[in-house]
């Protein structure tokens, strides 16, 4: 049995999608109720309420954890006592490029370390879904707005991130190892608008923000310091940051998928 923590979110619907096609049980878990596929067991828990967990963690094997709430050694005694012996890790890129600031997925990452459990973290740069929060404006006026318009970053495709997550589930050789996933080349927010827009065969106008409108927008669902640390990598990446990793095509034996793809299977959110 594997665990997936997030069951809903943009790497965990798919991940749980991969692991049942390959004949894996799965429980999944989310703080509601929902879809998915025939065959899998739901618990519905909140990581910020580890005893919450106990329900979904009878039995299994493995566990896929997000970082979120604020008691990592308690989900991972829970899990240790529950009969887990590997536990992967989604944590950030910032975790490794800027510990200072990325302070809760560096405390999630220690907690694994220390955990007793095979370990594996995954160290994702940003998600190409994270342009879903254009969605709204570009189906209703054709704009997208975003900050510092021509630095580029490598973002990588969720699925991309959960075909690698179920590799590292299933398979040995992976205990100890963090992994930094990222896209196949850096991509600008104008060019991934221009993307979006060539998927819906119309074009999509890029308005740059300045820096000061993009904080204000971002403190109203990230804490500060994040907001801080994010507009610092998204117009001042550090080296590290810009470049392309070689673990998913290690991994998967395969490319990562560009953002021109995701783009087109994900156009009907932007219609």
């Amino acid at each position: 049995m594997i665990v997936v923590t997030g069951a809903t979110g943009n790497v965990g619907t798919e991940l749980v999608r991969i692991l049942v096609g390959v004949g894996e049980r799965v429980t999944a878990v989310s703080r509601r109720v929902a879809q998915l596929p025939y065959g899998v067991r739901h618990v519905e828990a909140d990581l910020a309420d580890p005893p919450s967990l106990a329900a979904a963690l009878e039995g299994a094997e493995a566990l896929f954890l997000l970082v979120a709430g604020e008691d990592p050694e308690g989900i991972l005694g829970l899990a240790k006592a529950a009969g887990v012996r590997r536990v992967v890790l989604l944590s950030s890129q910032g975790a490794g490029t800027r510990p200072e600031v990325y302070r809760h997925p560096v405390a999630f990452e220690d907690a694994v370390r220390g955990s007793g459990l095979d370990w594996t973290i995954l160290r994702s740069g940003g998600l190409n879904s994270n342009a879903f929060a254009w969605a709204g404006s570009i189906r209703t006026e054709r704009t997208a707005a975003a900050p510092f318009g021509d630095v580029g970053l490598p973002t990588v495709d969720p699925a991309d991130v959960a075909e690698v997550a179920a590799v590292v589930l299933r398979e040995g050789g992976h205990a100890g190892s963090t992994y930094d996933l990222t896209g196949p080349a850096p991509v600008t927010p104008r060019e991934r608008a221009e993307a979006i827009g060539e998927a819906l065969g119309t074009p999509v106008r890029f308005i740059e923000q300045t820096r000061a409108e993009a904080r204000a927008q971002m403190l109203s669902f990230m804490p500060e310091p994040v907001v801080e640390g994010t507009l610092a990598i998204l117009g001042e990446p550090l080296p590290a940051e810009q470049e392309t990793s070689p673990a998913v095509e290690r991994i998967l034996g395969r490319a990562p998928r560009p953002f021109a793809d995701w783009a087109a299977r994900t156009a009907p959110a932007f219609q």
